[in-house]
């Protein structure tokens, strides 16, 4: 895979595929830009090497729709901050108003293209619609590990327009990181998966089973491994149908080896509300009318002695229901075991990235991944077809 630093980028117009996909208050202001922030080097190393700028992303699900609800205006604003008011924003992704202001960029100057979901050919990978993307550069850069996953127009057909394509240095780590921890890792390995629902990370656990040495499981998903052991779990979550599978990952585990941890007890409330009364009880004790919303202490310190002798782990998913402060202690003290181990530590996924954030010890950890999806997909041993795009051309 080639990197921007393979590129003479000098008087080029460099249009870089970034994912400022970012969350926004009721007032329009941006309340975490660690996305915009992780781009960054990507975007300052084409500047300091003299070449020209053009950003594009999309911002939420306009569903093929132009609505001003989805404008990326307020990242340029807050682009203009960072660049000292150089970041134009265009009326537009593609058509003639954008391309007399491409026209018209110099070495220095940045263009931020309108989001890329206005149009449904994005999401359809359409080939015209790329072509149209492309006609503006002179070099593609992915710098979009977080959407790399989907095989979108200004991921994957765009690669077969561009003059030249490469990788951006966040893409790169990111790949880099997570084949360290899964190719050739330091062992003991251990894999660390929450989250509510075992459908989603289904293949992630039948691929961790043949790479791991430990695997932990928390958050809702795991009711339905405790029921498929025979455990009442009241009216928490399980996925009934699903009981069979998680079962036979249980065994697979045992016939390879692999050691498997599942709490030993839960912090219980009768309604899932942050007012209502809880209480922690052992999961065989969890009452019929009461719900498990997040693993208790003794399996949090049954966690952490889990992962005292490992050197690598891989983290995604929440133990609890992490949003409210009556069930966010499991996810809590996985995040301060995890800071504490001494290991190659690698965080992905949403929910995971915000809990680890929350506690202000991310510069403890190796590596957050700014992307869920795609870092699931890695996990379940997909390639993906952001960076199969870049991986296939000669």
């Amino acid at each position: 895979m080639r990197s921007i630093k393979d590129m003479d980028v000098k008087g080029k117009k460099i249009l870089v595929r970034v994912d400022f996909n970012v969350p926004f208050d009721e007032n329009g202001n941006i309340t975490d830009d660690i996305r915009i922030r992780e781009a960054l080097p990507t975007l300052q190393y084409v500047l300091d090497n003299g070449g020209i700028l053009i950003l594009m992303s999309h911002l939420g699900r306009p569903k093929g729709e132009k609505k001003s609800k989805f404008t990326l205006a307020p990242v340029a604003t807050h682009l203009n901050t960072v660049f000292n008011g150089r970041v134009k924003m265009a009326p537009d992704c593609i058509g003639p108003e954008v391309q007399k202001m491409v026209d018209a960029l110099a070495p220095g100057d940045i263009l931020l293209l309108e989001n890329l979901r206005f149009y449904p050919d994005e999401e359809k990978n359409d080939d015209a619609f790329a072509k149209a993307l492309a006609s503006f550069c002179d070099i593609f850069v992915n710098n979009a590990f977080a959407v790399s996953h989907r095989a979108h127009a200004s991921v994957a057909a765009i690669t077969k327009y561009a003059p030249q394509s490469a990788a951006g240095f966040l893409l790169i780590t990111e790949l880099e990181y997570f084949h360290a921890a899964m190719e050739n890792p330091r062992r003991p390995l251990a894999a660390v998966v929450g989250g509510a629902k075992v459908s989603s990370k289904l293949g992630a656990l039948k691929n961790m089973l043949n790479r791991v040495d430990k695997l932990i499981i928390g958050g809702a998903m795991a009711n339905t491994f405790l029921k498929s052991q025979g455990v009442s779990v009241g009216k928490s979550l399980v996925e009934e149908d699903l009981i069979p599978e998680a079962a036979e990952i249980l065994r697979q585990a045992a016939e390879k080896g692999v050691k498997m941890y599942l709490p030993v007890d839960a912090v219980v409330a009768a309604q899932i509300d942050a007012k209502a009364l809880f209480k922690t009880v052992p999961v065989q004790e969890i009452p019929d009318d009461w719900i498990a919303l997040d693993i208790g202490p003794a399996s949090s310190r049954l966690f952490a002695e889990a992962l005292d002798d490992v050197k690598t782990i891989v983290w995604n998913g929440p133990m609890g229901m992490f949003e409210m402060d009556a069930f966010c202690q499991g996810t809590v003290s996985m995040v301060y075991a995890i800071a504490n181990a001494h290991a190659l530590t690698i965080v992905g996924g949403g929910d995971t990235d915000v809990a680890v954030h929350s506690t202000g010890l991310s510069d403890r950890f190796s590596y957050i991944s700014t992307g869920g999806g795609a870092f699931l997909e890695l996990m379940e041993g997909k390639i993906l077809p952001g960076a199969a795009a870049l991986d296939n051309l000669k």
